[in-house]
């Protein structure tokens, strides 16, 4: 197991850093008092959740229990293969404008200024700094930055895990509701004017021979190809473990089963996951 502990200053995207995390398979918890955190460990081995990567939140908010923190840290490491400290911060200026602009107070600012607020939390915060294995300045970075520079570091995953769902469909029923994107295939020949072929589907290989027949079948083929070998992995690295492709024809039993065989075989020869689902095709109901 692995143990991240996220720490900084307020203001400097711990919350930000918390989703990109999530989106990349940690499990995180946020303000958990540090003396909790072996007891969450220890309730994890007991119960045997397949949960390898735990991300802790950990700041002053806990209050007199954040002395507690570096003790706790110490009990943890005699239960877990790695754990690291990543702490966050920002220039002042910076902090500030960010409390302007969300126009809520900074937490540790109640009796003075924000800027009194910040001097109080980097003075209590000085040794789990000096401490730290990642100390990331967000000063310049807007949250998409963090948001890639946190998954950079902590993304160890084959992003070739992703899930391709390749889904046919007819037109006339409707295009698919969970369909991260969809392709019209309308335009391309329709078997179903063919009677020897009007009630076989896109799984016979002479129905493919059809459809595949013309030269702008094949370009849109080809187009569909190197569009999906471009965005896959920009998917994945952006935290997606599942993207849904929609093919539709317009009955959805030929033309759009042809391209989602063919675009299975091709996505699994590039090591991806894949399977193909066809809502609209006879036999599948």
């Amino acid at each position: 197991m692995k143990v991240l502990i996220v720490t900084g200053l307020s203001g400097a995207g711990k919350s930000s850093v918390v989703k990109a995390l999530e989106d990349i398979g940690f499990y995180t918890i946020d303000n958990l008092p540090p003396n909790l955190m072996v007891d969450f460990i220890r309730l994890i081995q007991h119960t045997g959740q397949a949960i390898h990567e735990v991300a802790f939140v950990i700041d002053l908010r806990s209050g007199k229990l954040f002395d507690e923190l570096d003790k706790s840290i110490q009990a943890v490491r005699k239960k877990v293969d790695n754990i690291e400290i990543l702490f966050l911060e920002a220039s002042d200026t910076v902090i500030l404008q960010r409390y302007k602009e969300s126009r809520r107070s900074h937490p540790h600012s109640e009796d003075g200024t924000i800027f009194d607020g910040i001097a109080l939390e980097k003075e209590k915060l000085r040794g789990i700094r000096e401490k730290a294995d990642y100390l990331v300045d967000t000063s310049q970075m807007n949250i998409h930055q963090l948001r890639e520079r946190i998954i950079l570091t902590f993304d160890t995953k084959d992003h070739t895990e992703i899930e391709v769902v390749l889904q046919s469909f007819g037109y006339k029923k409707g295009i698919p509701m969970d369909a991260d994107m969809v392709f019209d295939l309308r335009f391309l020949p329709n078997p179903f004017y063919d009677e020897t072929l009007r009630d076989l589907t896109g799984l016979d290989q002479r129905i493919r021979d059809f459809v595949m027949g013309e030269e702008k079948s094949q370009k849109m083929l080809q187009k569909i190809e190197e569009m999906l070998d471009f965005l896959i992995p920009h998917f994945a690295k952006e935290g997606k473990s599942r993207t849904v492709i929609g093919l539709g024809c317009t009955g959805g039993q030929h033309r759009s089963v042809t391209f989602v065989v063919l675009l299975k075989e091709f996505l699994a020869q590039k090591g991806y996951k894949v399977s193909g689902i066809h809502r609209d095709m006879k036999g599948t109901q």
